[in-house]
């Protein structure tokens, strides 16, 4: 079979979403399936990998809003797609100097990776840890999901409107068989379901987290029978640009968006315009979307450098410092990534974003 074909199944034209899910997410050839994405030897790297911090102020955030929904001595916290279990090693490392806290704690890892799981399980230990592929088994709340560059792996829809018309974009095998774009008129499902979102309004070209907005609703379904709130952390923008955000990159460098397929990551920009007005259409409560450098700042992330920095070397003060701006500098991750709230319960001022 020619290496393309298989990215196809049985059909020869796909649209954007389906295509790209089964370049990241089959079984057999999936990159998600096949390889480590993360840190030096892989495509790219993470806040949790850039700095411990990062996970740290996760941490503080999570205890903190354990103390905002009044102690609940049953609390679940849920990571949605939690790399190589990084950032949930540091999580179970700060809850043991909060025992009370530490002993309401259920700690969860969503994780649809056989192959990741493997990775997370070497790296993670601890009885408290349970891996999940649905939210059934959370039958009593509140409940904290958080995700960090979560939203931006699932892969997106693509548009672009023509005079009265919508067309969406799908690729398709030609004869030589090299993958090509296509655009098809858009179904009456897609043009009602897209009409519906005021912040896609005249747009020329825009983007639609269909499969993403499928995986939201779940979460918000658990969300909204035993109350709790959804935290994500990623980059993307408040207002669209008219132009595709899908982006590969391979070995820390961009790489051509059909190149290397199975081989590359690829992901897309979130947009948290968009997301708000979708978690207000699902009835939560909103937090007006911060920047990372807002939120990490307002947690206290400069402090707690500057203390830990008092029992190091300065090769080592160096190194922490040269990795928090890399997290905060609006010209690095500091305003592309944002932080989005989305929550089920009674008026909660929430650590990160006043």
């Amino acid at each position: 079979m020619h290496s393309n074909l298989k990215f196809f199944n049985k059909s020869k034209t796909l649209p954007t979403d389906i295509f790209f899910k089964n370049v990241l997410y089959d079984k057999s050839f999936g990159y998600y399936s096949t390889k480590l994405p993360f840190g030096k030897k892989g495509d790219f790297i993470t806040a949790p990998k850039i700095s411990k911090l990062f996970s740290e102020m996760i941490s503080i955030w999570i205890v903190s809003t354990w103390e905002k929904f009044g102690k609940p001595k049953n609390l679940n916290i849920i990571e949605l797609g939690p790399g190589d279990g990084s950032l949930m090693k540091i999580l179970i490392d700060v809850l043991k100097n909060f025992p009370e806290a530490n002993s309401s704690i259920n700690l969860y890892l969503y994780e649809k990776s056989n192959f990741l799981k493997k990775i997370q399980k070497k790296n993670i230990v601890g009885k408290k840890i349970k891996w999940i592929d649905s939210f059934k088994k959370i039958k009593k709340g509140p409940v904290i999901f958080f995700g960090n560059e979560f939203f931006d792996a699932i892969p997106i829809k693509q548009f672009k409107r023509k005079g009265k018309n919508l067309y969406e974009k799908f690729y398709s095998i030609d004869r030589r068989n090299n993958i090509v774009e296509i655009y098809k008129k858009a179904n009456k499902k897609s043009l009602n379901l897209i009409k519906s979102y005021k912040s896609l309004k005249n747009l020329k070209f825009f983007e639609f987290p269909e499969l993403g907005f499928k995986e939201m609703e779940k979460i918000i379904e658990k969300i909204s029978s035993v109350s709790g709130c959804i935290l994500l952390i990623d980059y993307g923008y408040l207002r669209p640009a008219s132009r595709s955000t899908l982006q590969s990159v391979m070995k820390h460098k961009r790489n051509d968006l059909l190149n290397n397929l199975g081989k590359a990551d690829i992901t897309s920009h979130v947009n948290f315009g968009l997301l708000n007005e979708f978690f207000k259409k699902k009835n939560l409560k909103v937090q007006k979307v911060v920047s990372q450098k807002f939120f990490l700042e307002r947690m206290g992330i400069i402090n707690r450098a500057n203390l830990l920095s008092k029992k190091m070397n300065f090769r080592s003060q160096s190194n922490l410092f040269l990795r928090l701006k890399r997290l905060i500098d609006p010209d690095q991750m500091g305003e592309l990534f944002k932080v989005v709230l989305g929550y089920k319960f009674k008026p909660v001022k929430f650590l990160g974003f006043n």
